[in-house]
């Protein structure tokens, strides 16, 4: 594995950085590499007696001060927990040293360490060094920063699973499986000048084959609920102008985030806010109200309207209860855009007319919900809700403990279902041996992209671990 971090520097460095968010109580600064002991003896001074760090053992706490060794101020009085190589996050020399939370505090702690032979760390280096140096594999260092992300708890339980390595596990009995199908197809590409051998049976390899492209298929199924689940599921609230499309935003998520008038063509953007549903966030759209206009501001809100329409799992189509027959005008427009998509027709303002009953429109999808709301009151959106909850297909993670959240796991997923389709194909077609000898390898490198396995390059690294927070 290249040793190179990002612009010549190398993993023989001694890094240092701040691992906490300032301002609180307490924080932390962490040190890694071969002089982290060094380094931090230089600046500490243990309680009375109590031993240098680089004579205690390891996995051991010890309080003293951080000073200036120039000038001897002390900076403050610290807890310093030592870890020695491998048994360290980054399998390195690793030192933490806990401090007050003050800024001061900490950005002087780092500059005396840097003045002692350290380098500020980059952008996930000490997960990339962890990965590096085989502690984990590049799907759990990405987890990483996915549990740090985590807002939900949806969210966090999937990190965690994969950053504990149950992603990777699940790829490593996939792997095996196909090193076997490949191993028997090697030995007849070596004895390919003795036809009447065959060492693997064409009825045992697509059996083989067609298990693991069930497998793989399996996992890439997960993707959109992971996704939804990981970024929240996106819910267009779309309908004609004034039907009501800010005031239930506006209820949904209980501020007033978007301005509510009676005068029509208010809404000329997009306006978006998250919910916590049951464990679910839901990112609700607000979006320009649908007519005809010349005004080309409001036409270009329009447009955009239809551009989050194709984006959202979720269509909540607005229609004034009091003029219902607003809805069958626009069905051209919107019903094609929505197809595919779970769609809540929700029939508001429900409290101005308390005798009307809700149908679906001639020329409806039969699939669509059909509900009566009053956003202004908050009457019926405790069944939109819920509407919304059920509306999150779990189908596809049913006896799984495996989901899939990130777009570049399900992309190399994709590329291993399309090559071990290849394989089934070559197989029923009678291809000869080195044909798809070669498929199955391109199903192997697909897989191993998510962990890793192949990558080498500094350049697909660094895009990876350039949107980790610095000191992790």
């Amino acid at each position: 594995m290249n040793d190179t971090i990002s612009d010549g520097k190398t993993s023989t460095d001694t890094i240092c950085a701040i691992a906490t968010a300032p301002g609180g109580a307490l924080g932390i600064v962490r040190i890694s590499g071969p002089q982290a002991i060094a380094c931090a003896d230089r600046l500490f001074t243990p309680s009375q007696g109590h031993k240098a760090l680089s004579e205690r053992k390891a996995s051991t706490v010890t309080f003293g001060t951080i000073s200036d060794p120039a000038s001897g101020e002390i900076v403050d009085e610290v807890l310093v927990s030592l870890f020695r190589a491998p048994h360290s996050y980054t399998c390195e020399d690793s030192v933490e040293i806990s401090c007050h939370g003050s800024r001061y505090i900490l950005q002087r702690t780092v500059e005396l360490l840097i003045a002692e032979g350290c380098r500020q760390a980059g952008p996930g280096e000490f997960t990339r060094r962890a990965f590096l140096n085989g502690r984990i594999d590049l799907s759990q260092a990405e987890a990483v920063a996915d549990v740090i992300a985590s807002e939900t708890a949806a969210a966090h339980r999937m990190a965690v699973s994969q950053m504990r390595g149950t992603f990777s596990r699940r790829l490593s009995q996939l792997r095996e499986r196909l090193l076997h199908l490949t191993s028997l197809m090697e030995l007849e590409l070596d004895f390919s000048d003795h036809e009447e051998l065959e060492f693997a049976d064409r009825s045992q390899l697509m059996s083989v084959a067609r298990e693991i492209e069930s497998s793989i298929s399996r996992l890439a199924s997960t993707f959109r609920l992971g996704n939804a689940l990981k970024r929240g599921v996106p819910v267009a609230i779309i309908g004609a102008t004034n039907a009501g499309k800010s005031t239930l935003l506006n209820a949904l998520v209980g501020e007033d985030r978007a301005i509510v008038s009676d005068v029509h063509g208010t809404t000329r953007d997009v306006i978006e806010d998250t919910v916590n549903i049951e464990g679910i966030t839901f990112r609700f759209i607000d979006t320009a109200g649908i007519r005809e206009t010349s005004d080309t501001v409001e036409s270009m809100g329009i447009e955009k309207t239809f551009e989050k329409l194709r984006q959202a799992d979720i269509v909540v189509w607005l229609v004034d209860a009091t003029s219902p027959d607003t809805a069958p005008g626009l069905a051209g427009r919107i019903l094609p855009a929505a197809a595919g998509k779970t769609l809540i027709v929700a029939f508001n303002k429900a409290d101005l007319a308390p005798s009307f009953i809700p149908a679906l429109p001639d020329g409806f999808p039969d699939a669509a919900h059909v509900i009566t709301i009053s956003a202004r009151q908050g009457t019926g959106l405790d069944a939109l809700r819920r509407l919304f909850v059920a509306s999150v297909d779990t189908s596809a993670a049913a006896g799984s403990d495996v989901i899939v959240s990130n777009l570049r796991h399900y992309e190399a997923l994709r590329r291993a279902l399309t090559a071990i389709r290849r394989v089934i194909t070559g197989l029923n077609d009678g291809l000869p041996t080195d044909l798809v000898s070669e498929d199955l390898h391109d199903v192997l490198s697909a897989l191993a992209d998510i962990t890793g396995g192949e990558i080498t390059t500094p350049e697909v690294l660094g895009n990876i671990f350039s949107r980790f927070c610095i000191g992790k």
